[in-house]
């Protein structure tokens, strides 16, 4: 196969599964090494970006999906008449924030972190899709466990979770800031 037909068969199927698809599968379906595979998606990926195109290619961990870009959320809004996103609560960020970092946890963890009740938030992100459940906590009780989706992801600009920014302790920020401001001991 050559490779204009190669990459018109590979949107071919990621606009036809609507959901992320995995490397494997992707080379499975299209008769083509991974590697190679791997090579046409990072080109097809830039052509994408570059080009006056309403789609763009999005690689989240060994998964890559056909997604509109951003710049005509609207128009599409329009047509599917969705609401208009709501931005999260300050406690669904914590509790992403949380999630996250920190995944699989317990909703009685993330409560124990924050010191309040959170069923609410983490019900509205599995809502949206932005957490999920990843099974059960061998404890009395079989806790539920948490963790992010691709959908996650893909909302933060993220390919994978080792993007995330590391985390700064608040025990190291001040001492970081008393040395910038010549105020050491």
């Amino acid at each position: 196969m050559e490779i204009t037909q190669a990459q018109a068969a590979i949107e071919a199927v990621l606009f036809a599964s609507g959901d992320p698809i995995s490397v494997d599968k992707l080379a499975e379906v299209t008769d083509m090494d991974k590697p190679t595979l791997v090579k046409l998606l990072a080109l097809m990926t830039e052509k994408r970006q570059n080009e006056e195109s309403g789609l763009r290619i999005v690689k989240m961990d060994d998964t890559y999906q056909l997604c509109t870009k951003e710049c005509f959320a609207e128009q599409i809004r329009g047509v599917l008449e969705q609401k208009r996103n709501v931005p999260l609560s300050q406690a669904a960020m914590e509790i992403l924030a949380i999630v996250a970092y920190n995944q699989p946890v317990t909703k009685g963890f993330i409560e124990q972190i924050r010191g309040v009740d959170s069923s609410g938030a983490v019900s509205s992100l599995v809502a949206k899709g932005l957490i999920e459940e990843k099974g059960r906590l061998e404890l009395p009780g079989r806790p539920l466990l948490y963790g992010t989706t691709d959908n996650f992801l893909r909302c933060f600009h993220l390919t994978s979770l080792a993007e995330l920014p590391p985390v700064q302790h608040p025990e190291e920020a001040p001492a970081e800031e008393d040395e910038e401001d010549g105020l050491t001991d």
